[in-house]
Formats: C-alpha cells, sequence, structure tokens
C-alpha cells in the first residue's frame, strides 16, 4: 500500500509594523496565508492584523510541524528574531514566493 506524504509548515508572520509574531502550522501554507490575508481566520492573528509571512519551515509530517511549533513558540523574542534573519534578513513577505505573478490578485 502507497502511503501520501502529507507536508506541513511551520511559520512565522508578522504585522506591518513588525511588532508582533505569530508562529502557526499548516499542512497548506498556500492556503493558511490566503485565509490570513484576506482575515478569513478569526483569532489573534486578524485581531492584530498579521498577515505577512516571514518565516517558514517545511516538514515531513504533522506530528513533526506542531513539535517544531512549539518548540519555536518556547523559544525567547530574540530567537524568533534570530531565526527570521537567518532565512529573512530584510523580512521581506515570503507570500510573494507563494504565488505566481498572475495569481497575486487571489
Amino acid at each position: 500500500m502507497n502511503s501520501v506524504i502529507r507536508r506541513s509548515y511551520v511559520y512565522i508572520l508578522t504585522n506591518q509594523r513588525k511588532t508582533v509574531l505569530y508562529i502557526g502550522v499548516t499542512s497548506d501554507l498556500r492556503r493558511r496565508m490566503e485565509e490570513h490575508r484576506t482575515g478569513q481566520r478569526e483569532g489573534f492573528a486578524r485581531r492584530y492584523h498579521v498577515d505577512r509571512l516571514v518565516y517558514y519551515e517545511e516538514g515531513e509530517d504533522i506530528t513533526s510541524a506542531i513539535a517544531r511549533e512549539k518548540q519555536i513558540k518556547a523559544g525567547s523574542r530574540q530567537k524568533k528574531l534570530d531565526l527570521i534573519a537567518g532565512l529573512n534578513p530584510g523580512w521581506r513577505d515570503l507570500y510573494e514566493d507563494l504565488v505566481s505573478p498572475d495569481e497575486e490578485g487571489l
């Protein structure tokens, strides 16, 4: 029996002023980002206008992604900032990498 490996992602979002960090996990990063950007997801991210993707990691499965999410959340703010700076020193919105140029209007 073939089993399908479903990738999972741990991600960090921030707001326009880069003062708030939100750490989440998903199996479909593009869909989740579209939900955050359009305000479809209620809760912390929507309340604090956290919709800019500044960091993400791909994992093998949801269990490992959740474990990594907990590890990142348990770290200090400085560790989170260092993690972002290591991948994305300019804090560019990485959402642009998830969509093709003709899909940006989504």
